[in-house]
């Protein structure tokens, strides 16, 4: 069964996007000789009817968000994400999702990106805690990636730091 619900700030925690970057590199970005760093922020794009309000997540859940994406908080958008997650587990107040999203980026570095991560949250905390996803692979100029995304609640937003490894 697939039920909608609120994406809440602990939610939101979720986060492992799909990015897409315009033709310059994100602000602070530098290549590493064999990989890449750099830092967006995601701020999500509201679901037209979602419900303010919803009973508590259950073990096959599943949820589905966007962000658009910034070089800085209410900069310039670069981008923009797409995630997909299952309710695996259920315990009182806490929940985990496994989420998995794919990153395109264009311009420089161009290509495509995938992560993974398996997220505790309180359905109960409206800020939630700073996570890692896993980078599982690319193509591109992401070809062979590994690494991690570092996502830490910022306001209204997320901020993303990319630690990528390309060899």
């Amino acid at each position: 069964m697939i039920r909608r619900f609120r994406r809440i700030g602990a939610l939101g925690a979720c986060t492992v996007a799909a990015v897409a970057l315009g033709t310059a590199a994100p602000a602070g970005a530098h290549d590493q000789g064999d990989g890449f760093e750099f830092t967006l922020y995601a701020k999500e794009v509201p679901v037209p009817g979602a419900s303010e309000s919803a009973p508590a997540p259950e073990v096959g859940d599943i949820f589905a968000f966007a962000d658009d994406l910034y070089k800085t908080k209410g900069g310039e958008k670069v981008g923009r994400d797409g995630t997909v997650c299952a309710v695996v587990r259920t315990s009182g107040d806490q929940s985990d999702a496994n989420c998995i999203g794919t990153f395109v980026l264009n311009g420089g570095p161009g290509g495509q990106l995938t992560a993974q991560a398996l997220t505790t949250f309180d359905i109960t905390n409206e800020q939630p805690a700073a996570f890692d996803a896993a980078i599982t692979g690319g193509t591109g100029d992401f070809a062979n990636a590994h690494g991690y995304i570092r996502v830490t609640p910022d306001g209204d937003y997320e901020r993303m730091e990319f630690h990528i490894t390309t060899r």
